[in-house]
């Protein structure tokens, strides 16, 4: 019973947080300049994070392209050069278990946000992922 309040709550939670940015919320943020070796960071960071790195479907989505994404109940404000991508990892078996959406925020060529993925792969995760894919230009449909 204790998790289906639980369950509940979350979602109630997710429901009612807007996410909706203003022009000046984007225009105070400090977003650095725009990461060149972006690709490089990301791939560096799921090589620790995925169950086979080396087999790994990882599609870069987007470019980096400035996001900001205002602060909620469940996840704090998050700012800087956003990019999309959807990644297809191996499972223990080593059958693919199919494309996931993932976003991650860089500021000074270091990732400082990450919404999915291995460790982010709870509801809200997944929610920040396909939202912000889908305003940096990649919707996620699957």
């Amino acid at each position: 019973m204790k998790r289906l309040v639980t369950l509940a709550l979350t979602l109630a939670a997710i429901a009612g947080c807007d996410t909706t940015v203003t022009k000046q919320e984007m225009e105070t943020a400090n977003y650095g300049p725009k990461p060149v070796n972006y690709q490089d960071e990301i791939r560096s960071y799921l090589k620790l994070r995925l169950t086979d790195p080396k087999d790994a479907i990882v599609e870069f989505r987007t470019e980096p392209k400035v996001l900001y994404q205002r602060g909620t109940p469940v996840r704090g404000e998050q700012y800087g050069w956003g990019v999309c991508v959807w990644v297809n990892d191996k499972n223990k078996q080593g059958a693919y278990n199919g494309f996931y959406p993932m976003s991650f925020i860089l500021r000074e060529e270091k990732i400082v946000h990450v919404n999915g993925g291995p460790d982010d792969s709870s509801i809200i995760g997944s929610k920040y992922a396909r939202e912000q894919c889908e305003r940096l230009g990649a919707p996620f449909k699957q």
